[in-house]
């Protein structure tokens, strides 16, 4: 086996019971982690910041001085990484908000080449794109100045990235106060026990770890019940098998995991899997929407002692938390067992699959449909397949799943995807829709 470069990987370590005290040491610190950041979404996440966001020391040296530290009494090792994480939650929100308007750009049929070529190019541009958002003057860039654009057709564009913009922008809201970041110098390993800085100066808080694994880098911790797990990151060595040289091409199904142009099917049973969990989701979620309305009923007539025994007996979330990980740490299992199977049955080289479909695919008609969509492990698979490839050396290319769906893997014309499968009217070509998709997938 050939080592290549190294990579980042997330290790995961446990502290062992922590007594009330230190938990609530760990729950103030991630509350007023969760405060900082929603200061900066306050501060930074309108229209008038849009252009200072490219410079993170400007924004962290005001936060620095505007006195939300000393307010809070949290430690500038929690303090500085909330701020850069509160700048980064707003950079990829304008990022979702900039492409769901290139989506509407790419869509309306009356724009022109130079009129979407102007507005594309300024949503690449911070400084100018929030200067037609707050409507002041602006430097037209280079690349778009010699556009055939009257200044009454600049106009309407403006006014048309204005209302895209308030129609997708999307409000920044408070999270979950359930962990923080802290950087090197706020840790330290000693013996078997991880001490966290505290608010009181040259004090450390311990937390007794079960693992030996230690860091160096930035770590983030998450709060549980009564203990918390840290997110560790470490180095991983890629590595890649002299005799993993076949290109495969794999088409990744709801029901049928991996289906290969080849014919051969990877995680027949995902689709059961994932089907059984959504099933009993949907019918435990019938029967606590039954008990919490007449949980309401009970409050509405005045019978506040049937409504505690009920909220008592009925409206906790423990156990229905615990049995849902218990079922998706199955469908895991199976994925990356399959995942596994195929690669060393397959010893690929370079696997080909196609991007995800992701603009309206979530709209169905039913319920049922809409649950089934999101709680696929779809994104899952991908992840780990992605994550695997990376491990194990292994080239992945995403393609445009254009043309890979309706069209005859046998004679390439127009065919019919049906319940049983797919039909081409054609050539008389009858095959899964799985594996017609994953041979024209070769194809390509």
């Amino acid at each position: 086996m050939e080592k290549r470069n190294n990579f980042t990987k997330t290790v995961w370590q446990y502290t062992k019971p922590l007594p009330e005290e230190t938990m609530e040491f760990l729950r103030g610190i991630a509350a007023d982690y969760a405060k900082v950041k929603v200061g900066v979404y306050e501060r930074y996440a309108g229209i008038r910041s849009l252009g200072r966001l490219a410079s993170i020391y400007d924004i962290m040296t005001e936060m620095r001085h505007c006195g939300l530290r000393e307010q809070l009494g949290l430690p500038s090792v929690y303090y500085e990484l909330a701020v850069r994480e509160g700048v980064r939650d707003i950079k990829g929100t304008w990022g979702i908000l900039k492409n769901k308007i290139r989506t509407q750009i790419t869509a309306k049929e009356n724009l022109s080449d130079e009129e979407r070529m102007y507005l594309r190019t300024v949503l690449k541009l911070d400084s100018v794109y929030g200067a037609i958002l707050n409507q002041e003057d602006y430097p037209m860039p280079e690349k778009i100045a010699g556009l055939a654009l009257d200044i009454g057709r600049l106009k309407g564009l403006n006014n048309l990235l204005r209302r895209l913009t308030r129609r997708y922008q999307m409000k920044l809201a408070k999270g979950r106060a359930d962990s923080f970041s802290v950087s090197p110098a706020g840790y330290a390993y000693k013996g078997n026990a991880l001490y966290l800085v505290s608010r009181i100066p040259r004090r450390r808080v311990m937390l007794p770890m079960k693992g030996q694994n230690t860091s160096m880098r930035q770590i983030r911790i998450c709060i549980k019940e009564d203990y918390a797990m840290i997110a560790i990151p470490t180095e991983a060595k890629e590595i890649r098998h002299a005799d993993y040289q076949n290109t495969i091409y794999i088409h990744l199904g709801y029901q049928n995991m991996c289906t290969l142009s080849s014919g051969h099917i990877y995680g027949r049973g995902l689709g059961q899997l994932s089907a059984a969990k959504s099933q009993r989701l949907m019918e435990k979620n019938r029967e606590r929407g039954i008990v919490q309305a007449r949980y309401r009923e009970s409050l509405a007539l005045g019978d506040r002692k049937r409504a505690e025994e009920m909220k008592v007996n009925n409206l906790g979330s423990q156990k229905y938390i615990r049995q849902k990980k218990r079922e998706q740490a199955k469908i895991e299992t199976y994925v990356n067992t399959e995942l596994n199977r195929m690669m060393e049955l397959e010893k690929p080289g370079t696997i080909i699959i196609t991007r995800p479909i992701t603009i309206n695919k979530t709209k169905f008609r039913s319920r049922s449909s809409n649950r089934k969509a999101t709680e696929s492990p779809q994104g899952y698979v991908r992840k780990r397949l992605a994550q695997k490839c990376q491990l194990n050396g292994i080239g992945l290319i995403e393609i445009n799943s254009k043309g890979t769906g309706s069209i005859c893997s046998n004679c390439g014309m127009e065919g019919k995807r049906l319940s049983e499968g797919f039909v081409c009217e054609s050539c008389g070509f009858t095959s899964t829709i799985a594996l017609n998709g994953a041979r024209n997938i070769e194809k390509i």
